[in-house]
């Protein structure tokens, strides 16, 4: 049963008040996520009666199982992806559709890939309601990918792999770059890897707890 909803005061205020201190007063120091995290409007990516914690330093459930990830691992996400406004992005694990909404801000074209449908009709209702409408939502196995929509320059995968899915590094154009959280249960790593002529390269890993990534090449 669903609960009361709660609204804030001043989302606009809470945002910046999360910007400031969770992102900036951290380490996540690119100019162009701090604007985008600042013009996102969280509280619509989750459910109703938790909007009062919308901007809170934590991850919220989201129904199916699955959560919209804490505002820090977001920023850190998109940040590692390194993008400067034209590019394909791949998002793979929808959720609510927050982390899509945060990409369309920062490239050219998003697509995202959800593997509940009932998430993803969520997720696409979000979007919409936000003004993401031209962020295409799919519903399908993440760690397969979106191949008729590829090659990406970037794929950003918001659950942990036991291992990187070999399609999703595929359906990477050369020097693209996958950030996907790789291991099992409480030890896992945030690994960037860049598609190279040699092979992978992984350039940055850090520690990290994210839901499992379900799917043929997942969980």
């Amino acid at each position: 049963m669903r609960g009361r909803s709660r609204v804030l005061s001043d989302p606009a205020e809470a945002r910046a008040r999360m910007v400031e201190q969770q992102l900036h007063g951290r380490d996540v120091v690119d100019e162009r996520v701090l604007a985008a995290m600042q013009r996102v409007p969280r509280e619509l990516f989750v459910p109703e009666e938790l909007r009062d914690r919308a901007y809170h330093d934590a991850a919220l459930p989201i129904g199916g199982g699955q959560s919209i990830s804490q505002p820090y691992m977001v920023a850190k996400i998109c940040e590692a992806l390194a993008l400067r406004g034209g590019e394909h992005v791949l998002d793979v694990g929808s959720g609510s559709g927050y982390q899509a909404a945060v990409l369309a801000e920062l490239a050219g074209e998003v697509d995202t890939i959800e593997r509940l449908p009932e998430l993803a009709a969520l997720a696409r209702a979000n979007l919409s309601a936000a003004g993401y409408d031209r962020v295409r939502v799919h519903v399908g196995d993440g760690t397969r990918g979106l191949p008729e929509r590829a090659p990406f320059t970037a794929i950003a995968v918001a659950a942990a792999a036991p291992r990187r899915p070999q399609s999703l590094y595929d359906q990477l154009e050369q020097g693209g770059r996958l950030v996907v959280p790789v291991g099992r249960y409480g030890i896992q790593r945030l690994e960037v890897v860049v598609r190279s002529p040699e092979g992978p390269a992984v350039v940055k890993s850090v520690p990290c707890r994210f839901v499992p990534l379900l799917g043929e090449e997942g969980f």
